[in-house]
């Protein structure tokens, strides 16, 4: 969610106080490795803050104020459909669900609710706290605000009905960024890492953690900010994954680590 390479004092200090140290590894779940199938081109220029297939179209939102927009189109291809955010609001994470697609913002407290199809906005709703990722489960949305927490939202009224504390081994993991929901788990990017969590929805356990490490080459990671984006590929058990100011996004499977 957040950003690494933010040039207003303003954010600077926001960003101070919300980030915490790196949580720890769970060593003891399955751990799992990203096998490329192939490599896509992104936008560099995309501060990726939410991935999210709807059929074949592919839905991105990004952030930064003054920069923040919601896209639709092919994978790899330039958006057929594009929406801006005017300032100050700071793009989040986005899902679709069914006609409509809700996207969050980080602190200005409101979701805005669009037209799939076309990305016009038809309303906003309040919520407290901060915005980070977001996917829907079935019936539901999932979000995180950057904590341990994953908070159950009615897709209807964006109504809190329940949430669990991610953790493993006693442990509980912070920093939930983007988030994917597909095939009865939830897919976490953990903020500031090249690692993925794999989360039972029920209970908050995690299952598995996929590392991401080494997709760009030193010279593309330079310009790049940290790896945010997941999105399932409908009817496969593949993925593609990107990141904030990437120039690729990738073509994955995610395989058990040697």
């Amino acid at each position: 969610m957040r950003t690494l390479i933010t040039l207003t004092l303003a954010t600077v200090v926001a960003l101070a106080g919300c980030a915490a140290a790196t949580p720890p590894a769970p060593a003891t779940v399955p751990q799992l490795t990203v096998q490329v199938l192939e490599t896509l081109p992104h936008d560099p220029a995309a501060f990726t803050q939410g991935l999210e297939f709807s059929g074949a179209t592919l839905y991105e939102g990004t952030g930064l104020v003054g920069q923040s927009s919601v896209r639709a189109g092919a994978p790899g291809q330039p958006p057929t459909t594009r929406v801006d955010l005017p300032a100050p609001l700071f793009g989040e994470g986005i899902t679709v669900t069914g006609p409509t697609l809700w996207q969050l913002t980080w602190q200005n407290g409101v979701a805005i609710e669009r037209d799939a199809r076309t990305l016009a906005e038809l309303r906003r709703v309040s919520y407290d706290g901060e915005g980070w990722g977001l996917c829907h489960d079935g019936g539901r949305l999932v979000m995180s605000d950057g904590s341990d927490r994953l908070t159950f939202r009615d897709p209807a009224t964006f109504g809190v009905t329940g949430e669990v504390t991610v953790h493993h081994g006693g442990q509980t993991f912070s920093q939930l960024n983007e988030l994917e929901c597909v095939g009865g788990a939830v897919y976490a990017n953990v903020w500031q890492t090249d690692r993925i969590l794999r989360i039972a929805p029920a209970t908050g356990e995690v299952t598995g953690q996929i590392t991401a490490a080494g997709l760009l080459t030193p010279a593309q990671a330079s310009a790049a900010d940290v790896l945010n984006g997941i999105a399932a590929i409908p009817g496969t058990d593949e993925f593609l994954i990107t990141g904030k100011l990437w120039p690729l996004m990738f073509r994955v499977k995610f395989v058990p680590a040697s």
